[in-house]
């Protein structure tokens, strides 16, 4: 590990990724474009490095100053902490980008790291730090929102039923609530201001009435008591669904429940690896050491996290091919493969693209690996990638993983079918998810992760490996589906994870594959389990 002086790049608002394939959600992994499931981030163009500050609110347990990154337990603040003179700039075009994503989120149903990037990209004219401000407005609310609409009930003596009304009112509910830097006084006018801007005259003073008294009682709002009913507590205070509440409590017990639904993130980082064909971890060191960017090792194999760094993707490094910006927990997942030189090796599900690199590298651009997708428009995201780093062994179509295809019975080395899932695992880094996710999906998303599993299993040769990895923390989706898998295919045994894993995770594999867990592990909420055809 070493530190070196911030670089003065220039800093803009963040963009994120999602997953879905075969009735999937969130998927993070590999090279991302348009933007960063598991931790990578888009092809989007840049200026140059670019720096980001608080990249989205620090939800739940947790809150923190946007200038300076400190925390501190949530709740109550004191009053007389917090400048009484707006002195903050006229932002009102940042509240409004950030108010037409909350809108496409909530309204049509759109992701909103994708919705976030479209806006940011056309809106060129914003500044740095108001792209900043757009982008912690939007991941802000949206981890916040069922908290945000708890506080706001007690002030609202009717529905609201103008959707956009409404999340002006958690736009300025969640500056009041949660950012320090922000005086309630601007809070209160600027969405004033953005109301009127909307055309809605005649409800601003609704709209400042409303936020003007959550500001002069926001020290003295009801919460549910933990002791009284942990439930309702967890549910409103980490902005959960209850039902998604009361599944993780019935999975893991009250207390590994709190402690999954009330983590966050300590600090925005960006994780990259060296290219294993052309490059090392000692080059990539050196690379970044000239560049004065901080860096520490991570816990996977190969993994850099970079501090401060939001966008990569105009490096000249980066642009030759030289690294990648992957998550660890997506790459555990492809180390998983234990990929060897000459090898044939089906990524199942493939994009954007990051394992099907991984597994290229590793086996130093000989045999093949195949890249199915299932859509066109995300099967582009694995030409780009192959293109960029010159992936002359991968092979990528478009394709439904599902349907059987008799010519490849017992014909691969491996499969790895990182499934389609509820995205469960990354909810930290994709709040939307909360929003979008229902329980009735579940059934939906495991039938198809057992068709796939059915499916693909038939490709692998004797002595062949079968990883199978989700980004989900429901056991149905993770342990108890790899049971199910193997009560039907007895000709496949779960294996060890390979010694190249870090131990403390290795010694955390149970019966049926690796959950890891972000607040324990320090990584994505992941899955994997390694299989072998023993006949």
């Amino acid at each position: 590990m070493t530190e070196q002086k911030k670089p003065t790049f220039r800093r803009e608002g963040g963009n994120r990724d999602q997953k879905s394939r075969n009735g999937g959600y969130q998927k993070k992994d590999g090279e991302r474009k348009p933007y960063s499931r598991n931790g990578e981030k888009d092809g989007t163009k840049r200026t140059s490095f670019q720096r980001t500050g608080e990249r989205r609110a620090n939800g739940g347990f947790q809150r923190g100053d946007a200038r300076t990154g400190g925390k501190r337990p949530m709740g109550n603040r004191p009053a007389g902490n917090r400048p009484e003179a707006d002195n903050t700039p006229n932002t009102t075009p940042a509240r409004r980008l950030a108010l037409e994503v909350l809108s496409d989120v909530h309204q049509n149903g759109a992701f909103a790291n994708l919705s976030l990037n479209e806006k940011l990209q056309a809106a060129r004219q914003l500044k740095p730090e108001d792209r900043r401000l757009a982008t912690q407005l939007v991941y802000g609310v949206l981890e916040n929102q069922i908290r945000i609409d708890h506080a706001l009930k007690g002030f609202l003596a009717h529905q609201v039923k103008e959707p956009a009304q409404l999340d002006i009112l958690r736009m300025g509910a969640y500056q009041i609530l949660f950012l320090d830097r922000v005086p309630d006084s601007a809070a209160v006018n600027e969405a004033v201001k953005l109301t009127r801007a909307m055309g809605m005259d005649s409800s601003t003073g609704f709209v400042n009435a409303v936020l003007r008294n959550l500001a002069r009682q926001k020290n003295e709002l009801s919460w549910p008591a933990k002791e009284e009913d942990l439930r309702a507590y967890l549910h409103v205070m980490t902005s959960t669904p209850l039902w998604l509440v009361e599944r993780l409590i019935a999975d893991y017990g009250a207390e590994e429940a709190e402690k999954i639904l009330s983590h966050r993130n300590a600090a925005p980082s960006v994780t990259v690896r060296p290219n294993l064909h052309i490059s090392s971890d000692e080059e990539l060191i050196r690379s970044l050491d000239a560049k004065e960017i901080k860096w520490n090792r991570g816990i996977a194999p190969h993994a850099f996290l970079l501090e401060g760094i939001s966008e990569l993707t105009y490096d000249q490094d980066y642009r030759n091919g030289k690294y990648s910006v992957q998550g660890q927990s997506s790459m555990l997942a492809a180390e998983a493969i234990q990929a060897k030189p000459g090898m044939r090796i089906l990524d199942a599900c493939a994009a954007p693209g990051g394992k099907s690199a991984y597994l290229c590298e590793t086996m130093q651009m000989t045999g093949r690996v195949f890249a199915w997708e299932l859509h066109e428009k995300r099967a582009m995201l694995l030409d780009a990638v192959k293109r960029r780093l010159h992936l002359e062994n991968l092979r990528v179509a478009v394709r439904d993983a599902t349907q059987p295809m008799l010519d490849w019975e017992s014909t691969l080395d491996a499969v790895l079918l990182d499934a389609p899932c509820s995205g469960t695992g990354v909810i930290t880094d994709k709040p939307d998810i909360k929003q979008r996710l229902k329980a009735e999906d579940i059934p939906a998303i495991v039938e198809t992760q057992k068709q796939l599993l059915d499916t693909l299993c038939t490709y692998v040769k004797v002595g062949g490996t079968l990883v199978y990895s989700t980004c989900s923390i429901l056991p149905e989706e993770n342990s108890q589906q790899v049971a199910a898998f193997l009560e039907r295919h007895p000709n496949f045994a779960l294996e060890t994870l390979p010694v190249s894993f870090p131990e403390s995770l290795r010694k955390q594999q149970g019966d049926y594959g690796l959950q890891l867990q972000a607040y324990r592990d320090g990584v994505e909420g992941f899955f994997i389990a390694r299989l072998r055809r023993m006949r």
